[in-house]
């Protein structure tokens, strides 16, 4: 190939797939856009179909068959042994001749800053955290859930306001306004309503996410119960973010600390008030900031981090992204 393209850079995540091809110059030559990958849910052949699909649209796009790398940051790459599966099944496509499967919370990490060093933590649906240096030096957690250490993010947030609420309804718990909130958002009288409508799958499963943003709300009303749930998130984030630090030797230098995901991305001032007090206690020379960049972002500058491009190819990719 005349290797006008450099870089297949792929975010998939559970809700949707970003992928770019990225010529040798860090031109966008093409874009696409596809559903979630979930290779635990759907299976592995179902979801690298998929995942082909709009890989093949893009390298389409762009007219040419394939690159010299793929850099694909995908949602449940989480222990080295799904990257090693992973890097297997995309491998087989041909699509390079190379190919790095990193876990897509890197993505987030590589987008905001400007060389491949610092600490990200992702609150979306569950929560992440990596590292990473120059050096190729990582830090990371397995984040498989509660099994692996892990607490937080928008579906761990809804269950815990949820079960706040039931228990003050019931009086084994705290008074707490969520027992208004909760059901007045959902459309039922009370808790015992919302309890049984939620059994019964009358309000939908995937609508439990919808507790999270009331959680929020109740707690920016002066809440003590949901305030302590937003507390909690926030030391949790925190934590994860030191110990990354420390791994990396990078705790007592000025390092950027990307904030990602959708929890975090609605940037309620009682969470990032109370994470930006936390580190600036625990970590005073960590520099928190939240992300807005695409994470498909992230996967191209990794992907040209891996082909030694010079600094202008950079920079004229971040460019394209604003």
């Amino acid at each position: 190939m005349g290797l006008t393209a450099s870089v297949l850079a792929v975010d998939a995540g559970n809700s949707k797939t970003d992928v770019a091809v990225i010529g040798v110059d860090g031109t966008v030559l093409s874009t696409a856009r596809g559903g979630g990958f979930r290779p635990p849910a759907d299976g592995l052949d179902t979801a690298m179909a998929a995942l082909s699909t709009t890989v093949t649209e893009a390298l389409t796009a762009a007219g040419t068959p394939e690159v010299a790398h793929v850099s694909a940051c995908l949602a449940n790459a989480d222990l080295p042994a799904e990257e090693e599966q992973l890097t297997e099944a995309l491998t087989s496509r041909a699509w390079a001749t190379t190919v790095e499967v990193r876990n897509d919370t890197f993505a987030i990490l590589r987008a905001g800053v400007t060389e491949p060093r610092g600490v990200g933590v992702v609150c979306g649906a569950g929560i992440n955290c990596v590292g990473m240096r120059p050096d190729g030096r990582t830090a990371r957690f397995p984040a498989v859930g509660r099994i692996s250490g892990d607490w937080g993010g928008g579906w761990a947030l809804a269950e815990e306001a949820l079960w706040h609420a039931a228990r003050a309804d019931d009086g084994r718990g705290e008074k707490t306004a969520l027992t208004t909130t909760l059901p007045a958002h959902f459309g039922v009288p009370d808790m015992p309503a919302l309890i049984e409508a939620l059994h019964l799958e009358h309000i939908p499963p995937h609508r439990r996410h919808e507790a999270t943003p009331v959680l929020f709300a109740t707690a920016a009303g002066g809440d003590p119960v949901s305030r302590a749930v937003v507390d909690r998130q926030a030391t949790e984030i925190v934590t994860m973010a030191v110990v990354a630090l420390t791994r990396l030797d990078l705790l007592h230098e000025e390092t950027p600390v990307l904030l990602g995901g959708s929890v975090l991305a609605a940037r309620h001032p009682l969470l990032i008030d109370g994470i930006r007090t936390r580190l600036a206690a625990r970590a005073p020379r960590a520099v928190p900031r939240v992300i807005t960049a695409p994470p498909v972002l992230g996967a191209a500058l990794l992907g040209l981090d891996h082909v030694s491009a010079p600094p202008e190819t950079h920079a004229r990719l971040r460019a394209h992204y604003g």
